[in-house]
């Protein structure tokens, strides 16, 4: 270990940070981050328990606390969440040091449940993925501008 690295560094072994600390962001910053991206991270829970994760699309409705997300039926994080509907979707902000995670349950609907006699379905067989968020939270580290 270098010299300095020894001087930056607590009892405990980890590093000591003079900095802001990270401040928890308001329900409404949380909405204006999900409002203003348009790609987020997908958790869902695999049937071992690990989460699985995937890169999506999706639009968030603050009013209505709904995220939409689009799928195709076949793919995995469908088939999870129709086993264990418990979902976040991690979104990052401006910079690396602020996020947004928005927890709650999924719905799957099928537009082709829905259709009428002789209708065919999209031949991709796609799905929306509803999220009722329950839970949002996130942080920001607030880093005064260097002159």
């Amino acid at each position: 270990m270098s010299e300095h690295a020894a001087t930056e560094s607590d009892t405990a072994g980890t590093t000591r940070n003079d900095g802001p600390a990270p401040r928890a962001l308001t329900d409404g910053e949380l909405s204006r981050l999900l409002s203003g991206q348009r790609f987020g991270v997908l958790a869902s829970v695999r049937s071992t328990g690990h989460p699985h994760l995937s890169t999506v699309l999706y639009d968030w409705n603050a009013e209505e606390r709904v995220l939409r997300v689009s799928s195709t039926a076949d793919r995995l994080k469908v088939r999870q969440l129709r086993r264990d509907p418990r979902a976040s979707l991690h979104v990052g902000g401006p910079d690396v040091w602020s996020f947004a995670v928005a927890e709650g349950e999924a719905e799957i609907v099928d537009p082709a449940a829905g259709a009428g006699p002789g209708e065919q379905p999209l031949p991709d067989r796609r799905v929306v993925i509803l999220i009722k968020v329950s839970r949002l939270y996130g942080t920001a580290l607030d880093v005064p501008a260097q002159d």
